[in-house]
């Protein structure tokens, strides 16, 4: 693109309109050099709301040049939700050509001064010779701050009417020492107390909150001399602890290099400082610097000595009041010869009772962000199983947005015959009623495994779960938000012997296959209705996959991505799935590294496995006649069986439960009956087929009963034992566990 010099001199020209977006690199003379030059940062937007010129201003203020950011809209120039509504608001005006007044977020400071701060926009429509629209024009500039807003009358410029507290609590502390510079003082620390103090019920000076260890809230009495107000409280231990989370000194007074040393720190005050005496009686007081207790404080507390640094000579000291706790303490000096005088208390206290209402909201958000993940790593799997189905890798990723945490979930589970099923699922909502919900979910998900229903079979259930759930949750708390209504569940078994992959889903997305040869598809599973509806059917898919394909599965928060559509977003997550990789944990960092540039605003949940094959000759299948003389025979055929597989060590207990589970199938089954007999990895597996679905139960035999012990050897035999059940009949399986030769 061309450009102007930045100077007349450099190259004199007829001064002449903009042509337009679209040609807004061919302008030259007078307006040119206005808009490159101008104080202000703009911007010009084609109709496409793609950036077509940036001025110098726009370009110190992104940290990027105009080459940089051309042809990307602002929600790519700033990646965030808030630059999202900055297009939003362009859209607005270019549909109705009226300008608007916007805030405006920028990214970090790189190379320019601007940066992060508090900025406002305004847009307004371009029109073309013919006056139709062709873009908006964005010009944007700081936001005033408190110190230079015009102060209300008899006011000192604070802006007390506004709410003061960032999205943290280092930036609600950040935010209150700027509200106090230099409306009200020259120089503003804000020292939080590492756990709030409760409320006192006695007038005393109060207590730690919650679990704050012992010694580190009041208790001792305070020497009041030289401090006004300070009659009672104190501190166990005889200091209080803060760190230091705000500063802001006025440009004109020295010592902002100490102030900012000390941020961050460790702050502990003597029980006798004026800042104990102001947090135990929980007023605010004003100080003479000179006077004997500022003096002894001073000497002795490393962090105060910016008040002989700065030369203040007045100070104000207010407590940071929310919620009924004390949450720390903001130090405002003067160094004009003004002091502060006592009815500038109300005032200050007033300014810090804003900034603590939402430095107390941000930590409980951050508490309640720290419990929920507590909760949601305890609920999802630890460890994987050891099994030879699949290879497998996961990844879960929390929310790093202001909606919290949610309840995305996987899970393995291994299954009777070798199996493996894979679960992922996703509970609507965030927080801890969504993660609580997410372990009852995969715990009844766990149960209904364990009795090897199929896929169909067990969202429903699953369904019903939900249905009550939500009318439980909606009798005790009288919501008629429904807990759990909405979530998804995707859930899939696979045969390493037959290679087979059975699904069913509940309104999640589909898997990934990624076949050896590099093909990459969707697997077509029905959707299925999400959980918690009731009266709606699930459909079960069956597939065979290649050994060593890749099937992926995942949570919708994966695609979410704030940069990129929902198509681009699946290309990209194919390439990343189709790209060689040696081992699974690269191909699941590989996909989140290419899609996330940020932290997501939702879960995401990832499960990749491999299929691997069980070789035939580790499986051995023989059909038996319902004759009670072919257990005689079952047991030979387990004999030479174990004994090619080399484990003669195992016949004697594989012989008896060959017998009782062949005996009991003879007894109380129907024919076909089947016995198979699958040596995977360091486990043996006994199964007997036939055809009738009456399951056996285990009971215990009375003394002269002559049967009922069978399945009780059984049990005490191996390491688990059960019954799964399919269309044409049952298998009755044990499983032992090999002790290494």
């Amino acid at each position: 693109m061309d450009r102007l010099p930045a100077s007349p001199g450099e190259r004199p020209g007829a001064a002449q309109p903009p042509a337009g977006p679209a040609g807004a690199g061919a302008g030259t003379g007078f307006g040119e050099w206005a808009f490159v030059q101008s104080p202000c940062a703009l911007a010009v937007f084609g109709a496409d709301l793609r950036l077509v010129r940036a001025n110098a201003g726009m370009e110190l203020l992104l940290s990027r040049t105009e080459d940089e950011v051309l042809g990307l809209r602002w929600a790519h120039i700033v990646p965030d939700r808030r630059g999202e509504a900055v297009e939003r608001g362009m859209r607005q005006v270019l549909d109705t050509g009226e300008p608007q007044s916007l805030d405006v977020p920028v990214p970090p400071v790189g190379r320019g001064a601007g940066g992060a701060g508090k900025w406002s926009g305004s847009v307004g429509v371009v029109r073309d010779g013919e006056g139709r629209p062709c873009g908006v024009c964005l010009a944007v500039h700081p936001r005033p701050t408190a110190e230079q807003r015009p102060p209300a009358p008899g006011g000192t410029g604070t802006g007390t009417s506004s709410a003061i507290g960032g999205s943290n609590v280092a930036e609600g502390a950040r935010e209150l020492a700027d509200r106090f510079v230099p409306g009200l003082a020259d120089v503003a620390v804000v020292d939080l107390l590492e756990q709030p103090w409760e409320a006192p019920t006695d007038g005393g000076g109060g207590r730690p909150h919650a679990d704050t260890a012992a010694g580190s809230g009041p208790g001792s009495a305070l020497d009041g001399s030289g401090a006004p107000g300070a009659a009672r409280g104190g501190v166990g231990g005889g200091v209080v602890g803060l760190r230091r989370m705000g500063v802001r000194c006025a440009p004109e007074v020295g010592g902002e290099a100490v102030l900012l040393a000390g941020l961050g720190q460790e702050a502990v005050c003597p029980a006798w400082s004026p800042v104990a005496a102001c947090l135990g009686t929980r007023q605010g007081i004003v100080c003479d610097t000179a006077g004997p207790t500022v003096v002894r404080w001073v000497g002795m507390d490393s962090q105060a000595a910016w008040i002989t640094g700065t030369g203040i000579r007045s100070l104000l000291l207010v407590p940071l009041l929310a919620g009924g706790m004390t949450l720390g303490i903001a130090v405002l000096g003067r160094s004009r010869t003004r002091p502060f005088a006592h009815e500038e208390v109300e005032r200050a206290a007033e300014i810090a009772g804003r900034a603590a209402a939402g430095i107390h909201a941000a930590r409980r958000r951050a508490r309640d962000r720290t419990s929920t993940m507590t909760l949601q790593r305890s609920l999802l799997p630890q460890t994987l199983p050891d099994q030879a189905a699949l290879e497998i890798a996961t990844r879960y990723l929390p929310a790093g947005g202001p909606a919290g945490i949610g309840g995305d979930w996987f899970d393995v589970i291994p299954l009777s015959g070798a199996r493996i099923a894979l679960v992922v699922g996703d509970v609507v909502g965030h927080g801890i009623r969504a993660s609580a919900t997410m372990g009852r979910l995969r715990t009844a998900v766990r149960t209904l495994a364990d009795v090897d229903l199929p896929p169909d079979e067990l969202l429903t259930h699953l369904d019903d779960l939900v249905i009550h759930l939500s009318a439980d949750e909606t009798t005790t708390t009288g919501s008629d938000t429904a807990s759990g209504i909405g979530t998804t569940c995707l859930y899939a078994v696979y045969d390493p012997i037959t290679r087979r992959c059975t699904l069913a889903r509940a309104g999640h997305p589909p898997p990934i296959v990624v076949t050896p040869d590099n093909d990459a598809y969707f697997l077509d599973v029905p959707p299925g209705p999400p959980l918690g509806l009731g009266g709606l059917p699930f459909e079960t898919a069956e597939t065979e996959l290649p050994e060593g394909s890749l099937l992926a599965l995942y949570t919708d928060g994966l695609l979410q991505t704030r940069e990129r559509d929902i198509d681009e977003a699946l290309d990209t997550l194919f390439a990343a799935l189709t790209h060689p990789s040696t081992t699974l944990d690269t191909v699941c960092d590989r996909v989140l590294t290419r899609l996330l540039t940020h932290p997501p605003d939702d879960d995401i949940a990832l499960l990749i496995g491999r299929t691997r094959t069980l070789p035939s000759h580790n499986v051995a299948t023989w059909e038996l006649s319902p004759d009670p003389a072919i257990v005689a025979q079952a047991r030979q055929h387990t004999t030479r069986q174990l004994t090619a597989w080399g484990l003669d060590h195992a016949v004697f207990t594989t012989e008896l439960i060959v017998s009782e589970l062949v005996t009991n199938a003879i007894r109380y089954g129907h024919p076909p009956i089947y016995l198979r007999l699958i040596h995977d990895h360091a486990t043996l597996i006994s199964e007997v087929f036939d055809s009738s679905n009456t399951t056996p139960h285990l009971r215990r035999a009375r003394t002269y009963d002559e049967g009922g012990r069978g399945l009780l050897l059984v049990a005490q035999l191996t390491e688990r034992w059960g019954t799964r059940h399919t269309p044409t009949g049952k298998t009755i399986w044990a499983e032992q566990t090999l002790a290494p030769m």
